[in-house]
């Protein structure tokens, strides 16, 4: 037999005993892993989880983790409680502690929970109690929440905000103490767009202005453009703010004046809406954008001689993948040169080839979905991590986002409580779904699991570790 047909043979071997080994994992396989490793684990009460967020109280490191809907037992309280918060002590990340959880809207997956975690300290906020930390979480679909945290143990609810609809994924300014709310407020034509809103004294909200793309406000007729997912704001200072709309396909990118934003014409006209905006792009309908991080002056070693342009602004824009089994067109990372603004530029991507580890035959969805967003230099504008569902965590070096590469990967094995089901009426079975991914100052990865897997707490090892010296 020829070399070529005994390969084919070989790999169609290979893949077929992978769907097979796919449709059985059982808890016990081990996790998968190349220069990562992990340190600590906690099944957050086998609850489907969204984002977490790491924040340092004290000498305290306390892990707060937003849940989709569904309900389970906490063994804190015995009772069955409806999915919403998670608040772990992870100052050990070896022996992750559980300490408690707030419960959320009764509902399943994105119609219940509390899936959005923000948190800042008190002192930081300008009108804030200095003594308090607080918790910025959406619940479920219908209100957003700020709770009093300075006690992990014993949160407290400082204030709702209502009149809105479908929360998802905020960002909250804890120097200014602005929150970009991403809801659904009654009459825009869309499902998500922002609520802009000053929390800087977060016991008395003030409304600023609600804020979409040109064509989603009140009173338009035409196409509607797709829905926001998420904004990422580099604060006050530097005065920009990127916005992702259309997670799973037709992304945009929008680059926001943010002063123009919070101080310019609020009614929602044509020619308000786009008066903050500074730069717009419009990817293809096959690829989405679930996350836009913003990495601005990055040096790029092949432009060093160049006598302009030798350090660029660049956005890292993450779809999202939303299908079963590569049901959809595969969504990936792209690196964005905003540089010249009003003219965002496509320079690169990372993709996962999915025979690398047959993907598409594991169940579940493959594909990425979202990036960590933390600013500390400890690996900011070195290293990268995105959350790839089935194919775990993947570690990316972007010294060069020119040229990214991975260096490292990361997925956990199964255990009893992975459930990951094609619809609300599904089977369960047994596939990792690691949704989203965040790093603290210290230098440790957090992912956790759509699927009910729980937390992993991991750090770098081998050459992925050496990237983030660099």
């Amino acid at each position: 037999m020829p070399l070529a047909a005994l390969l084919a043979v070989f790999l169609f071997a290979h893949l077929a005993g992978w769907q097979a080994g796919a449709e059985s994992l059982k808890p016990g396989a081990g996790p998968e892993a190349q220069n990562m490793a992990l340190l600590g684990e906690n099944d957050l009460q086998g609850r489907s989880a969204y984002q977490p967020s790491i924040h340092r109280q004290g000498d305290r490191w306390i892990a707060y983790i937003g849940h989709h809907g569904g309900k389970a037992r906490n063994p804190l309280t015995g009772q069955d409680e409806d999915n919403g918060t998670s608040i772990v002590d992870v100052t050990d990340p070896a022996h992750p502690n559980y300490l408690h959880h707030i419960p959320g809207q009764p509902g399943s997956g994105e119609g219940g929970g509390a899936q959005m975690t923000r948190v800042c300290e008190g002192r930081t906020l300008p009108h804030g109690d200095p003594s308090k930390t607080y918790l910025l979480r959406g619940f479920g679909q219908i209100a957003e929440e700020v709770w009093d945290v300075t006690d992990p143990a014993k949160p407290s609810l400082v204030t709702r905000l209502e009149g809105f609809s479908d929360t998802h994924k905020n960002w909250w300014e804890c120097d200014t103490g602005i929150a970009y709310l991403v809801v659904g407020v009654p009459g825009w034509r869309t499902r998500r767009m922002t609520r802009v809103v000053d929390l800087s004294d977060p016991a008395h909200p003030i409304l600023i202005r609600d804020f979409g793309l040109s064509g989603q406000q009140p009173g338009v007729t035409g196409p509607v453009p797709p829905e926001l997912h998420g904004p990422i704001s580099l604060g006050a200072g530097a005065n920009r703010i990127y916005f992702a709309y259309g997670p799973g396909g037709e992304g945009v990118l929008q680059i926001l004046d943010r002063r123009k934003l919070l101080e310019g014409p609020k009614e929602p006209t044509d020619a308000n809406l786009l008066y903050p905006q500074v730069g717009r792009l419009d990817l293809s309908p096959l690829y989405g954008a679930h996350t836009s991080f913003p990495l601005p002056g990055m040096p790029i070693p092949e432009f060093a001689p160049d006598a302009k342009g030798a350090v660029r602004d660049i956005v890292m824009v993450v779809g999202e993948e939303m299908k079963d089994r590569c049901a959809a067109p595969q969504q990936m990372v792209l690196f964005v040169d905003v540089t010249v603004e009003s003219k965002p530029m496509v320079i690169s991507n990372y993709n996962l080839p999915q025979q690398s580890g047959a993907f598409c035959q594991r169940g579940g969805r493959f594909g990425s979905h979202a990036s960590n967003e933390s600013f500390s230099p400890v690996f900011y504008k070195k290293l990268a991590f995105i959350s790839y569902f089935n194919a775990g965590v993947r570690a990316l070096d972007i010294h060069d986002p020119y040229n990214p590469r991975e260096v490292g990967f990361f997925i956990p094995e199964v255990t009893r409580n992975t459930c990951q089901k094609a619809a609300a009426d599904a089977p369960c079975r047994a596939v990792i779904q690691t949704n989203n991914v965040e790093n603290d100052e210290r230098g440790f990865i957090y992912i956790v699991d759509r699927a009910g897997t729980g937390l992993h707490i991991l750090r770098l090892t081998g050459e992925a570790a050496k990237v983030a010296e660099k």
